[in-house]
């Protein structure tokens, strides 16, 4: 799909990699809707940033667990740039600071994290789906993880989150083709939480065969690929992690 004047809503994309996901799809050539919650003056740094490209960009605030917000962040994004082509669903909560384990089990918390983690998602990509290939093709890009294949006993609703947007992109491939293409990437390392220690930063990333973390700017250069080339993938969760995958 070409990209040039198309236009993409990036959820979380405002910070990490959501902000690397906006400008490089900026770089391509589209137009940028820019969604998040708590990081106002992020957003507008970086809107700021994709207008000296040349590409037009606008910034959307919504709480991704309230329900209303979900329709309101499409139609504002089409609003405002006039289509949507491509729907980034970027933005999760990973905790770092909570009990999620099986001694800690919280139905509060398990109900947050698959709210905001896979419902909003499926919901964003039903409110889309008037806009999405109503110019002939149209690309949704779910941003899963490499626990799918290896899951933490410590972060057992995050785990389950991730694993059910990748059952969901797809089933959800299926239910949009053939105009929409639906994918899902699943970084490894791509940003260290800010609380890990450099111990457990670099006992994590010994353990990648590649020896190094990745990138924000690496899983953004995969989302374009998917975006700009990916016309005849549809389905498929392309794993990004330096090959932790296969140890």
């Amino acid at each position: 799909m070409k990209l040039e004047g198309t236009v993409a809503l990036v959820t979380g994309g405002a910070v990490r990699v959501g902000r690397a996901i906006g400008l490089e799809l900026a770089h391509a050539g589209c137009d940028i809707a820019i969604h998040y919650h708590q990081s106002r003056l992020q957003a507008e740094d970086l809107a700021s940033e994709i207008e000296k490209i040349g590409r037009r960009a606008v910034i959307i605030s919504g709480d991704l667990e309230d329900a209303s917000s979900w329709p309101t962040i499409v139609d504002r994004s089409v609003d405002a740039l006039g289509r949507l082509d491509v729907l980034v669903n970027n933005a999760s909560i990973f905790l770092t600071d909570t009990a999620d384990t099986l001694e800690g089990f919280d139905p509060l918390l398990w109900t947050r994290m698959l709210r905001i983690n896979l419902l909003a998602p499926m919901a964003l990509s039903h409110h889309a789906r008037t806009y999405l290939g109503a110019s002939g093709l149209g690309k949704i890009i779910n941003l899963g993880d490499g626990c799918v294949e290896r899951p933490w006993p410590e972060h057992l609703a995050y785990c389950a989150s991730k694993a059910g947007l990748a059952a969901m992109t797809k089933a959800l491939a299926r239910a949009f083709a053939p105009k929409v293409q639906v994918n899902a990437v699943a970084p490894g390392i791509a940003v260290f939480p800010d609380s890990y220690s450099p111990a457990l930063r670099e006992k994590l990333q010994r353990r990648v065969p590649l020896g190094r973390a990745g990138s924000p700017e690496e899983v953004a250069g995969l989302v374009r690929f998917l975006a700009e080339s990916g016309d005849y993938i549809t389905g498929q969760t392309i794993p990004i992690d330096g090959g932790r995958n296969l140890v």
